[in-house]
């Protein structure tokens, strides 16, 4: 007995449903095997190619080449997706592995630093030693004079060649002998100063008037002190004969 189940070849429009659908099943697991990528599988939409009995006019060798087309284009296009959505998430993590080597490096510089500012102990600075003053030159003694004729005129002698008045012991010693014999409180009182009221006084006999106008700055106003008569009457002397050596008589 035959069977009346109708047996019906597979149209082109079938074989191209089946070809679409193995396209979108290539698809979800080119996209699975990247991570993170399952739910842009599950999310591909495959419209459904409606079953017809309709023969599409076309042979069936090109029917079966159409399919192989579309199945080998739909799979080249996942696996190119597939491949560009790999590379972009390797490069992420690259960069983000990259982001967290430089902080950590970073972190490590920040604490190095700050462990070596606590390690550097402050160099405290020294004074420089200051030398002592070196000590003042001691004073020379004053130099000490004999209260005499002799130590009157070295003391006299003294002054005058710090004041560049020349003489010397000898010239000076010579006329004190001659006008007063040595005595620092003689006075005359018969000569022609005497009578004119001005008498000549001291060791060197000098009037009042010619020691007050050669008194030598820094000895004594006293006609009568021996020093200061002395000094006064050679820095007449000086002026007058240009020096106290000079003189042989009364001046």
């Amino acid at each position: 007995m035959r069977s009346t189940v109708s047996r019906h070849r597979l149209t082109a429009a079938h074989k191209l449903s089946a070809a679409g659908l193995t396209a979108a099943g290539l698809t979800a697991l080119a996209l699975a095997a990247i991570p993170g990528q399952a739910t842009a599988a599950q999310s591909i939409d495959v419209k459904p190619v409606a079953w017809t009995t309709h023969d599409a006019g076309t042979s069936d060798q090109e029917q079966q080449e159409r399919l192989t087309q579309v199945t080998g284009q739909a799979a080249g296009q996942a696996k190119t997706e597939a491949a560009a959505q790999h590379r972009a998430a390797t490069d992420a993590a690259a960069k983000t592995a990259a982001q967290a080597k430089a902080k950590a490096e970073q972190d490590r510089a920040a604490k190095e630093t700050a462990s070596r500012s606590q390690d550097r102990k402050p160099v405290e600075q020294t004074a420089p030693a200051q030398e002592a003053p070196a000590p003042a030159p001691a004073a020379a003694p004053a130099k000490a004079y004999g209260d005499n004729l002799d130590g009157w005129i070295n003391q006299a002698l003294d002054i005058m060649h710090t004041k560049g008045i020349p003489g010397t012991y000898d010239g000076l010693k010579r006329n004190i002998m001659r006008e007063s014999t040595g005595n620092p409180q003689a006075i005359n009182n018969w000569d022609s100063n005497a009578v004119a009221g001005i008498p000549s006084k001291g060791l060197l006999q000098i009037i009042d008037p010619t020691f007050k106008a050669f008194h030598v700055e820094g000895t004594s106003w006293d006609i009568y002190d021996p020093v200061a008569n002395i000094v006064a009457s050679c820095n007449y002397a000086a002026k007058t004969y240009g020096s106290m050596d000079n003189v042989n008589s009364a001046y």
